[in-house]
């Protein structure tokens, strides 16, 4: 199938990158920076900007799905990078009506699921990533209030570990849900996975290796 992968250079996007390579699939990857893979025929990389009009709309033209990994590296400062991305989508969703879906990542921690997190997690946010994290928040809703189809996926803590395939899916927020960390190839594994065949349409998806 044909995946585009937008925010594709670094991170969760490369590894997703690499993950749907693997799985055999044709992609397009946008990014403002160059993409640190070898040549691949199924791999096409379209260097951009994934809230430039023109560069988005480029990148998903033949996509069967997409996957949503933006990211502002280690920068903890005030950002309007997803708001603003989300905007854009749900303009070019209302424009085409395109029905494709769209799995987007933004992290436990968003939106409610802050209310979940330990109390050192809680302190970190509100410290270190709470500007970030209030436009991921923002991100979230306005996808969530559009007519898109539609997955947010929240993993835990990344980290640079190799792939798995054992992670736990969990759709709904409770008391003790204890969240941790996850490699970010078991998140570009779900992610491909959910690409594949997306059976959390509509719904908020949390990501845990533990």
């Amino acid at each position: 199938m044909n995946i585009t992968i937008i925010g594709a250079s670094a991170g969760v996007g490369l590894e997703t990158v690499k993950r749907a390579l693997d799985r055999n699939h044709n992609v397009t990857a946008l990014s403002r920076s160059e993409i640190s893979l070898p040549g691949n025929p199924k791999l096409t990389a379209v260097k951009g900007s994934a809230t430039n009009k023109d560069d988005f709309k480029k990148s998903i033209e033949k996509a069967d799905a997409v996957i949503v990994a933006l990211g502002t590296g280690k920068s903890m400062k005030p950002t309007t990078l997803y708001s603003d991305f989300a905007k854009l989508l749900v303009e070019v969703q209302t424009e085409t009506n395109t029905q494709i879906p769209f799995i987007v990542v933004t992290g436990f921690g968003a939106g409610e699921s802050g209310q979940y997190n330990g109390f050192i997690m809680k302190l970190f946010f509100k410290l270190l990533l709470k500007d970030v994290y209030a436009d991921k928040t923002q991100m979230e809703e306005i996808i969530s209030n559009s007519k898109l189809k539609w997955e947010i996926i929240r993993p835990g803590l990344l980290k640079d570990k190799p792939l798995t395939e054992k992670y736990r899916v969990e759709t709904k927020l409770f008391n003790g849900i204890n969240i941790g960390s996850i490699n970010r190839t078991d998140v570009a594994d779900f992610l491909i996975k959910q690409a594949e065949n997306p059976t959390e349409l509509s719904k908020y998806v949390s990501l845990s290796n533990k």
